[in-house]
């Protein structure tokens, strides 16, 4: 797995940054989702990685990252994760790079075009809408489906009281119930992230994550729509056919927040690269030509 990547740790500050490096060509930066790693990449991104310098990091808090020792929820919204990013990526010698983001790892990028359109050439995004269109179609079938968004964002520390008696089960229940295909994830990125979920710190910075994503992700964004911002750079939007964001169309959505979108459907549930690798391959090597 990630034959020929080296693995780092880059302090930027508030944070220490796991990342594994491979490759060589244009900058490609590769942001996970949720419970997941890096890890989650590693079905695509050797072959990325054959004309592209791909850098897959451990978002704060996850994986082998380290956030904040006394995390509060400021410290964990998209704009900070970005942050995190622009950091990293300066420090490795890149001021302009593509981006491709899944899940949490996408909310982080369409933030980071937002904020930094300087620096995102082309962005992807997988499987996600933004988190401000998200909650405003939360009617209760779809607060049914999506309750870990409720639940993570509860108090601390109630929801990691609770995730932290059984983590892996955890995982297990989330993977089995967002992925059309669970036998199309390999079990020992499937033991990563059941590794780093039994660790208190990632539970706590997962939670933080998501207690943002209902507080101050939804003011940034709030306020990048009274504004009018738009991302600027071609992005691409790619989900799963059989995951929970196809009660809408993405591709509709996503053009009132960007100027110029394509992408469609796979045929997979929520992990996408995991799922249906080749055909996400097929998508993403001619948009980020």
């Amino acid at each position: 797995m990630f034959e020929g990547f080296e693995e780092t740790r880059i302090d930027v500050g508030q944070a220490e940054i796991h990342l594994r490096q491979g490759g060589d060509g244009p900058p490609l930066l590769l942001l996970h989702g949720y419970p997941q790693t890096h890890v989650n990449w590693h079905k695509i991104a050797p072959e990325l990685a054959e004309n592209y310098t791909v850098v897959t990091p451990d978002l704060r808090g996850y994986g082998d990252s380290r956030g904040p020792s006394d995390p509060e929820t400021r410290q964990y919204t998209n704009r900070e994760m970005a942050e995190d990013m622009v950091a990293v990526m300066t420090s490795m010698g890149f001021d302009e790079y593509r981006i491709v983001g899944h899940d949490r790892g996408a909310r982080v990028g369409y933030r980071f075009a937002l904020d930094h359109p300087d620096r995102v050439e082309k962005l992807a995004v997988l499987d996600i809408i933004p988190t401000l269109e998200t909650v405003e179609r939360m009617d209760y079938e779809y607060a049914y489906a999506m309750y870990h968004w409720l639940f993570l964002a509860q108090p601390h520390p109630i929801p990691e009281t609770l995730l932290a008696n059984e983590p892996a089960f955890y995982v297990d229940h989330l993977i089995d119930n967002w992925a059309a295909y669970p036998d199309h994830l390999d079990p020992e990125a499937i033991a990563e992230y059941q590794r780093c979920f039994e660790d208190e710190r990632v539970i706590r910075a997962s939670c933080e994550d998501y207690r943002a994503g209902l507080s101050v992700d939804l003011e940034h964004d709030l306020s990048s729509r009274a504004a009018g911002d738009r991302i600027e750079c071609p992005v691409l939007a790619l989900w799963g056919d059989a995951s929970g964001t196809v009660d809408f169309d993405p591709l509709e959505v996503w053009e009132e927040w960007a100027t110029s979108v394509r992408g469609r459907g796979l045929p997979c549930g929520h992990f996408v690269m995991e799922e249906a690798p080749d055909a996400t391959l097929a998508e993403l090597e001619p948009f980020l030509a």
